[in-house]
């Protein structure tokens, strides 16, 4: 039941960020659609602020996941290229009308530095790792894998809120991911 309710709260206000932002999502408008009060929001996530944070969380979990399918999609089993592929992919989503909106825009905007968000911080985790073993192959020059990670995904976080923020995401994504694949050649070993 608990679940069952907190999906529904997060199904509901996902549609509302998503279509109104959120500052123009109402709270009785989200509970309603969802057949709850505003007594359950408060109950499972505090406050209308809390609610976005579990949806930014989700939408940037899918963020993550639809980038790695990207890659795994491509055929490509180069560890070097998949983290490239990866980053480039996740700055491609930002074109998405939800994903520009909700994570990119609204969620710093409201819940500050996504840095500090746990689905950024999962993501860390994992490059973080794969350039660990990349470091250890030989492939990427030995600098610290914690240091590189947050580098390369906050470039592509970076790049991902200039595509969503630019009146012409389109015509900035290519810049954007070429600018990414020139950054990371720095790592590689001669």
């Amino acid at each position: 039941m608990i679940d069952e309710t907190r999906g529904k709260l997060i199904a509901a206000a996902r549609k509302a960020f998503a279509d109104k932002g959120f500052a123009d999502a109402a709270m009785d408008e989200l509970t309603a659609e969802a057949g709850l009060t505003r007594g359950a929001l408060y109950h499972h996530f505090g406050d209308k602020k809390g609610l976005l944070a579990a949806v930014v969380a989700l939408v940037d979990s899918e963020m993550a996941e639809r980038a790695h399918q990207i890659v795994q999609q491509s055929g490509t089993d180069d560890p070097w290229e998949q983290l490239i592929a990866e980053g480039v992919a996740y700055t491609e989503l930002a074109l998405d009308p939800e994903i520009q909106r909700i994570v990119l825009r609204d969620g710093p905007a409201y819940l500050g530095d996504p840095s500090l968000w746990p689905s950024q911080n999962s993501c860390l985790q994992t490059t973080q790792a794969k350039l660990a073993g990349l470091i250890e192959a030989g492939v990427v020059k030995n600098v610290d894998p914690e240091a590189a990670a947050r580098l390369i995904n906050g470039a592509a976080l970076n790049a991902a809120l200039w595509v969503a923020s630019s009146g012409q995401p389109k015509d900035v994504l290519p810049k954007a991911q070429q600018a990414f694949r020139e950054m990371m050649s720095g790592l590689l070993k001669p």
